[in-house]
């Protein structure tokens, strides 16, 4: 049998190869990086250890660049402002998120808004943006609060009257959990007690991307899945997956599983609660969370506008997932940075504490308006973080049919044409690279690269403003643009500023002298050196900081 497949494999691999020698290639005069014949250039453009490829992609080649894929075929590696606008925004039905993006989402997560296209992607987005209006935002910060003051106990306990080193991005990931839980779905995963036991769901979100991003895995997933996934019924490809001599895939599979697990039985709880008005008021929230706003408006939708189950269930995994993992990721790399600047920390920590002295309510808390808008270094140091580090610093695209791509600055081809606009066939990958949009020397200046939140407390430079970032958020990519930027963003913003605010009132926080590393999980995650490996060959995550309480002025 391995003998018949294996010459099989052997034909199908020469023919690809033989029709990309002899097949014409508009995109081969684009500059770029030299290439491997099989696997082109993603080994570098997925690297876990960094994005250092990325950067010398950017200050190479500029802002379009010809880089390989699997098997060498051209994909175009942008972040030219003009090309990023008719991407996202103008001629957003050309260019949609890669085969790959969407088989992987819909594998994991179901029928979600991350993993379908066109007038399905519309309905659902349609029916989700009620739930993230300012109206039931306003509602949801007390819950935020009634989550941060358990996470602020829990860390009195453990600093005491001294200082203590704790892992930032275990207390990050669960607070974050558990406000989306409350806020999202009216389910509480943790009790943020001191030396209380993770929930398996955040283990298993914390651990996904450095799972599908494992080597081994990667090579399956950019080379044989986008050839498979279609062959048989779900009940058969698990069967393949449960027989599939792996443990690592095996480890990915029981991850999916804990996610999937988890949001069934949230789904089933939040509809027997809107059966009943007695069950829906005793859920946390009181029935203001984005789930009960979300089955509320299904019910008011028409038959051809309604979500199904399977829909309204595939959601829960995607927003628990985004809220936790990035939002997670984006609370700690702030406090790691505010760690390395003291200073900044400290007049952070001044205007926090006028602002809870000046606007906290009753319940000790600040409300919608004073996290929005009257802390202008809080916000300020959020915008930085956020374009200097964005939690995904890259997004795959594919060309559905042949296209036209216009450029803000004319590129130059190995054959000496400048190209003031591109063609590109059907079936084009397309590497978005926020990273390097984020921080285009030629956009925010030569200290593009420096992180200084004091840029956005005076008005940006005109070739910010002028050069119309397609980005929904503060000139910058990070939440991306177009019906497909991040639909959660505001509600992110509110919960990193209400996390960051209590913490620093409260804390200070300092380096603890062991280097971190941030690895390129497909978002960034940190780890230190000598951190060890997981059961399966990972890095342990983690980000120590020393902690210690702020004594009353």
């Amino acid at each position: 049998m391995i003998q018949p497949l294996a010459i099989l494999f052997g034909t199908w691999l020469a023919w690809r190869l033989l029709r990309r020698l002899f097949r014409k290639d508009p995109l081969s005069v684009i500059p770029g990086p030299p290439s491997d014949l099989i696997s082109g250039n993603m080994k570098a453009l997925l690297d876990k250890n960094g994005l250092e490829f990325h950067d010398y992609l950017g200050k190479t080649y500029g802002s379009v660049s010809r880089v390989g894929g699997v098997f060498n075929e051209s994909m175009l590696y942008v972040y030219d402002t003009k090309a990023l606008h008719h991407i996202l925004v103008k001629d957003q039905e050309t260019f949609e998120e890669s085969g790959d993006f969407i088989m992987r989402n819909r594998a994991v997560f179901g029928k979600s808004l991350v993993a379908t296209l066109g007038d399905d992607h519309r309905k659902q987005r349609k029916m989700l943006n009620p739930a993230f209006s300012p109206v039931h935002l306003r509602d949801m910060v007390p819950i935020f609060y009634g989550v941060i003051h358990k996470l602020r106990k829990s860390i009195v306990q453990l600093v005491g009257p001294g200082e203590s080193e704790i892992d930032i991005l275990s207390w990050m990931s669960r607070v974050s959990l558990e406000i989306i839980g409350q806020s999202g779905f009216g389910y509480s995963f943790d009790t943020l007690g001191p030396h209380a036991i993770e929930h398996p769901y955040a283990t298993s979100v914390r651990h996904y991307f450095p799972a599908i991003h494992d080597t081994l895995l990667t090579a399956v997933r950019l080379f044989i899945f986008p050839y498979v996934h279609n062959w048989g019924s779900p009940r058969f490809q698990r069967a393949v997956v449960d027989a599939f001599p792996s443990r690592r895939l095996h480890h990915l599979r029981d991850l999916v599983d804990t996610m999937h697990n988890t949001s069934v039985e949230i789904f089933e709880s939040a509809k027997q609660a809107m059966n009943d008005d007695q069950e829906l008021l005793k859920r946390i929230g009181g029935g203001k969370d984005l789930m009960s706003v979300l089955l509320r408006e299904n019910m008011k939708a028409s038959v051809e506008d309604r979500l199904s189950d399977e829909e309204l269930l595939a959601q829960i995994s995607t927003f628990i997932f985004a809220g936790m993992d990035t939002t997670a990721n984006a609370l700690t790399r702030t406090l790691h940075v505010l760690s390395e600047h003291p200073d900044t920390q400290e007049r952070l920590r001044k205007e926090v504490c006028d602002a809870y002295a000046n606007y906290a309510n009753l319940s000790g808390g600040l409300d919608y308006d004073t996290l929005g808008s009257k802390m202008p270094l809080l916000d300020a140091i959020c915008r930085e973080t956020l374009r200097l580090y964005p939690p995904a610093p890259f997004l795959p695209k594919e060309v559905k049919q042949n296209g036209i791509l216009p450029l803000s600055k004319p590129v130059t081809t190995t054959d000496g044409q400048r190209l003031d606009e591109i063609f590109v066939p059907k079936g084009t990958k397309i590497f978005i690279s926020i990273h390097n949009s984020n921080r285009d020397p030629t956009l925010w200046g030569p200290d593009a690269s420096d992180w200084k939140p004091e840029r956005w407390l005076r008005p940006l430079p005109e070739t910010v403003t002028s050069a119309h970032i397609p980005g929904i958020y503060a000139n910058q990519l990070t939440f991306l643009a177009g019906h497909r930027a991040c639909i959660g963003f505001k509600f992110s913003q509110l919960e990193m500023k209400a996390v960051l605010a209590a913490l620093i009132q409260n804390f200070r926080f300092a380096p603890t002298g062991k280097k971190v590393v941030w690895l390129s999980n497909g978002v960034r995650q940190p780890t230190i050196e000598g951190a060890g490996l997981t059961a399966t060959g990972q890095r342990k995550l983690c980000l120590p900081l020393k902690v210690s309480l702020v004594q009353p002025a």
